[in-house]
């Protein structure tokens, strides 16, 4: 039987090359019933069409659009780019990429039932939706094509062993799919949980792998493999390629007489490091005087990277590759190899180092005078931990005071320390006088025992040790960029720039931003709201809950609404610091930013450093620099989230007290009081009612029972589940009642079905307001603390503070 249409005379079935035409000819999206009328196939034959347009689907040569429409994949706009999946199992981003890896527009977001059969990172080809090019609309795509993928060797947990084959799952929630390995017979026989690599080699079925085993990692309950995980996910550079390995053995182990010649001798001067217990590479010494007449001068000594570390070398190329050194509790992926940044350009005691000095002249007011800078040879008179100074100068323990003058240059040192302190008090009180903005929040830190397992997580305490020190660094930056760029002290232009360099910019938060951050801020207490709310109001707001127990909730806040700190040729000024110029120049062992401030302050001397990059490389190398920090701090925030998990999975059923740091349509996000851990409570769990998410007043509101869950409410919760795969921590709220009497009752509204939002607020993840793409925490959520960048970005347990 067949049926007279325009373009054929088609039987009551069609082959797919026929079905692919009529698309092509039609160049629209057609429903089933349409696509029924053109073909003129019967209305038995519906199933069959429908089949046979899902099995095209599935071979991504047609795609399914919103509405039951469909379309030929090759009719639709493709892009090339990056997949990144949420946890959640709600679907996933891609970012598009251009051919030089840039990013090439904004994300387009993938519908868990059109990611095909991508994988968490691979690189795809997307079909966009046509909604996606309509005005206001999110960008939506299909996945028509995996073009490489991003993870050849994958974690997986073994789920149960047979005879010498185990069924396993991958560690990553964001793979969607089973693994059977087969188990070499000299295997001890692995238990259920242990963790495994293996690379996936041929697909048995929709949902299951073939996979060959690479290495057996370990239980699941041990640090090092937690941080192996997370390397293996973030595909953190881990062994130095032969080549850099190589360029590095080269070198000495300690400067030679050649390197030090027509350097500036400091070796008298009592510079000393203060770094944390743990830390191994020393890049930064200070030192400081009184002036006659009032004032101080800060000399700020930073290791010489560049004298080996060389443009368009190998070991230069890895590093710019790597962007930064990656930090992890108990491990460190270093920018550079151990013989550079643990030895020839770490500044040990008592060990001859080459070094940039800065040495800054400040008024007695804390005004900076005339920056000088040379390249020296320099001995460190002393290795100083942060507790250690704080015991000897604030705490003024004696037996300190006493251990430390013993030293060969004790006194001497901590007499500078003296000095040290009353400048950085100075600066300190200058800074705030200018506006700059101040975040002391809470960071983990983590204790282990000897076998490598989680003990405890508790709260880093910081003092004013820390805090000199990174006075220190940002007056040293500052004076480095002002040089750099042409500027005098006031900001008033001396001269044109001197080399083309990256600034450290910090933008304004945007007006939108700042509006929804005064209406939070409002709902929780009119009074800290001004009366003309601005972004130079946001220091005082600071300062007058500074102390309370208001400090934490609004410091969040307002790290919420502060953009990410970046890099880039121009400068914008540095709005957390209320700079006018700023630049990274403190660090170069474990930031590339650095190492090319320094080589562009050297030419600005006269010294050679090398080529520099400008225009457009030097954009490219902004962008590439940019990316490498945010996947590190991707690592940090997957990291704490694994560790918290492993320090609540056997505590389920306990209760704790919290504080409510986030509040969505979907739940509330809730910090711990007993460490910096958040977990969430959803919206289902709330009770036996319908809630308003109120996004201006930063609540829930149970339109039946008239509760109020609100920001910064104080509440008890029972600890109800720990899913470490997709890094969850499920609470519940021991007393519903509690709501009431902290948040109070609100007028009651339409009924609805008993705790879920409204059917307006169910929106899908990447578009719920103030959520991440992880949908673990709101967007602004993880406070970067000091996300300023600067103070910013601090590596764990005392190996970080630096500007």
């Amino acid at each position: 039987m067949s049926k007279k249409n325009n373009y054929f005379d088609l039987p009551a079935s069609l082959s797919d090359t026929e079905l692919l035409e009529i698309f092509h000819e039609q160049e629209r999206p057609l429903r089933l019933d349409a696509l029924l009328r053109v073909t003129g196939l019967p209305r038995a034959a519906r199933k069959m069409l429908e089949d046979q347009l899902y099995a095209l689907a599935d071979e991504g040569r047609l795609v399914r659009l919103q509405g039951g429409l469909w379309a030929r994949a090759d009719g639709l706009r493709q892009v090339r780019g990056r997949y990144m999946a949420l946890r959640s199992g709600a679907g996933g981003f891609v970012t598009p990429l251009g051919d030089n890896g840039q990013v090439a527009g904004p994300d387009i977001f993938i519908h868990p039932l059109q990611a095909g059969d991508a994988w968490h990172r691979d690189m795809v080809r997307v079909a966009l939706s046509p909604r996606s090019h309509a005005r206001g609309k999110s960008r939506e795509g299909r996945i028509v094509e995996v073009l490489e993928r991003g993870c050849r060797e994958v974690p997986v947990h073994v789920i149960h062993v047979t005879g010498r084959r185990a069924l396993c799952r991958p560690a990553d929630s964001r793979m969607p799919f089973d693994v059977s390995v087969e188990l070499p017979g000299d295997m001890e026989r692995p238990s259920g949980g242990s963790l495994l690599l293996v690379a996936p080699e041929k697909r048995l079925a929709a949902d299951l792998w073939q996979a060959r085993l690479l290495q057996a990692v370990g239980r699941e309950d041990d640090i090092a493999v937690q941080e192996d995980l997370v390397k293996l996910n973030h595909e953190v550079p881990r062994e130095f390629p032969p080549r850099v390995q190589a360029e590095a053995d080269a070198l000495p182990s300690a400067p030679q007489h050649a390197d030090m010649a027509g350097r500036e001798d400091v070796r008298a001067l009592p510079l000393v490091t203060i770094d944390g217990a743990d830390a191994r590479d020393f890049d930064d010494a200070v030192q400081v005087e009184a002036r006659p007449g009032g004032g101080w001068l800060l000399r700020v000594a930073i290791a010489d990277v560049s004298h080996y570390v060389r443009p368009r070398s190998a070991l230069d190329t890895e590093a710019l590759a790597r962007g930064n050194s990656w930090y992890f509790p108990t491990s460190v992926e270093p920018m550079l190899p151990p013989a550079l940044c643990d030895g020839l350009c770490s500044l040990r005691p008592d060990e001859d180092r080459l070094a940039m000095l800065a040495e800054i002249p400040f008024s007695a007011t804390g005004q900076p005078g005339k920056p000088r800078f040379a390249a020296v040879v320099m001995r460190s008179a002393a290795r100083l931990t942060y507790d250690q100074v704080k015991a000897c100068l604030l705490d003024r323990d004696g037996q300190a005071r006493a251990a430390l003058a013993a030293g060969p240059r004790g006194q001497e040192v901590l007499d500078m320390l003296e000095t040290a302190f009353g400048l950085y008090r100075c600066l300190r009180e200058a800074r705030q006088r200018r506006g700059s903005l101040d975040f002391d929040l809470p960071e983990p830190e983590y204790s282990f025992d000897g076998k490598g397992r989680l003990l405890r997580v508790s709260r880093r305490v910081r003092h004013d040790a820390h805090r000199l020190i990174e006075e220190f660094m940002i007056a040293a930056n500052e004076a480095v960029a002002r040089h750099l760029g042409g500027l005098k002290a006031d900001g008033s232009v001396e001269g044109a720039p001197k080399e083309p360099f990256l600034y450290r910019v910090h933008p304004q938060p945007d007006p939108e931003r700042l509006e929804s951050l005064f209406d939070s801020l409002e709902a929780i207490d009119p009074a800290l709201v001004p009366v003309k709310p601005s972004a130079s109001a946001l220091q005082g707001i600071l300062r007058d809950v500074q102390g309370s127990d208001r400090e934490f909730l609004v410091g969040r806040l307002c790290l919420r609404a502060m953009p990410q700190a970046r890099y880039q040729p121009e400068n914008e000024g540095h709005f957390g610091l209320a700079s006018r110029a700023y630049c990274h120049f403190t660090s170069p062992i474990r930031r590339y930013a650095d190492l090319l401030v320094h080589r562009a302050l050297k030419a600005s001397l006269g010294l050679y450093g090398g080529a520099l990059p400008a225009g457009q490389k030097l954009l490219r190398v902004a962008d590439q620099l940019n990316r490498r920090e945010r996947d590190a701090l991707d690592c940090e925030r997957e990291m704490a989230r694994r560790l918290a998990c492993m320090a609540l999975e056997g505590r389920v059923g306990e209760r704790f007290r919290g504080v409510v740091a986030g509040v969505n349509d979907f739940g509330l996000f809730v910090e711990l009081s007993e460490m910096p851990v958040e977990g969430m409570i959803r919206v289902e769990d709330l009770g036996d009612d319908w809630y308003d998410f109120d996004a201006r007043r930063q609540c829930l509101v149970g339109q039946r029972s008239g509760l109020c869950w609100s920001m910064g409410q104080s509440l008890e919760v029972v600890l109800a589940e720990v899913h470490s795969g997709r890094l969850e921590i499920r609470l519940l709220p021991t007393e519903l009642g509690v709501a009431a009497r902290r948040g109070g009752r609100v007028s009651r509204g339409r009924q609805g079905r008993p705790g879920k939002a409204p059917a307006r607020h169910a929106k899908l993840p990447h578009q719920r307001r103030g959520r991440d793409r992880d949908g673990q925490r709101p967007v602004r959520g993880k406070g970067q603390a000091r996300r300023d960048g600067d103070r910013g970005g601090r590596r764990p347990a005392g190996r970080g503070r630096r500007g």
